[in-house]
């Protein structure tokens, strides 16, 4: 699929690419528009930890629940303030919808953060799937659904 009918168009939207998967772990880069080099991670905790730490910085989507007292006292720690950091896009869309991963590449929109987990829509680039997701380990067994049907198609042919 190309990217016409895919578009970011919104300040939190991130670009999972996936390009390894062992034991049940992805791994490969994930992109947002606010830094050029994209961001390694290892496993889907360490996609969460990432993209919570950007929507953190940017104050979107808000959290539905308190940050709990050990987090704030690490940041004031860290010299870090209590309002989010005003970030500029240095990626357009079209630079972040070009990214690709071996696997597979998903483009992920956190609507909300709310009951301590995230809701939103994860677009699978190489299907064109466009699924509503309610919490984040809803996202994760999504993406490993396609990436299993990726895999087996693979296998198939």
């Amino acid at each position: 699929m190309g990217t016409a009918k895919v578009y970011i168009g919104s300040p939190n939207g991130i670009v999972l690419c996936v390009d390894r998967r062992t034991k049940g772990n992805i791994e490969g880069t994930l992109f947002h528009g606010y830094e050029r080099e994209g961001l390694p991670f290892f496993g889907f905790e360490d996609v969460l930890r990432k993209a919570e730490a950007l929507f953190d910085m940017l104050g979107f989507p808000h959290r539905g629940t308190r940050e709990p007292s050990f987090e704030k006292a690490a940041r004031k720690k860290a010299g870090r303030s209590e309002t989010a950091e005003r970030m500029a896009k240095v990626m357009s869309d079209e630079e972040l919808l070009r990214q690709h991963g071996d696997l597979g590449t998903f483009v992920i929109w956190v609507r909300h953060r709310q009951h301590s987990t995230w809701q939103g829509l994860v677009t699978c680039m190489e299907t064109g799937e466009e699924i509503p997701f309610r919490s984040a380990l809803e996202l994760m067994k999504l993406i490993d659904g396609v990436l299993d049907r990726t895999e087996q198609k693979t296998v198939s042919e």
